[in-house]
């Protein structure tokens, strides 16, 4: 149930506040400068996401690329294929394809040693990425190695 009040009860009240009321909206001015604000705004927050999707994708796809490879010198390392000269071929990890390259070169400080690095190439957002890991290890057929200078 609602009760009324006589017009005249509220006396000058009544048109303080419809006039309070007129003036709570907003501006031309006030309101062009928000759409200006977001203008501004907006663009470099979806660019900013954009970045920010950029560098995830090529941090998931460099960690996947560093397993390739690791497990490439190791199933290497572990057959002696590294002696064999440079090898390449692609391989894949859940949906992604990798290319990979490994390749030997005598160690410039012991003739006895060999630097087997294995260098894995890959795609993100159009823009190509590489990760190489290398190991030293001895020739087959040598025994024992001096890693200290004379």
């Amino acid at each position: 149930m609602k009760f009324a009040l006589p017009r005249n009860s509220l006396g000058g009240k009544a048109s303080a506040l419809a006039a309070k009321r007129r003036r709570q909206g907003f501006t031309l001015a006030e309101v062009l400068a928000a759409m200006l604000f977001l203008a501004i705004v907006i663009p470099a927050a979806v660019e900013a996401m954009h970045l920010a999707s950029l560098a995830g994708e090529v941090a998931a796809r460099k960690g996947a690329a560093v397993r390739v490879a690791d497990r490439i010198l190791n199933e290497s390392l572990v057959t002696t294929n590294w002696s064999n000269g440079t090898q390449s071929g692609t391989t894949s990890e859940g949906a992604m394809d990798f290319r990979w390259t490994l390749t030997s070169q005598s160690w410039p400080e012991d003739a006895a040693l060999q630097t087997v690095t294995a260098e894995v190439k890959f795609s993100a957002q159009g823009k190509d990425y590489s990760v190489k890991l290398n190991t030293l290890v001895t020739q087959p057929g040598m025994t024992t190695v001096n890693l200290t200078k004379p």
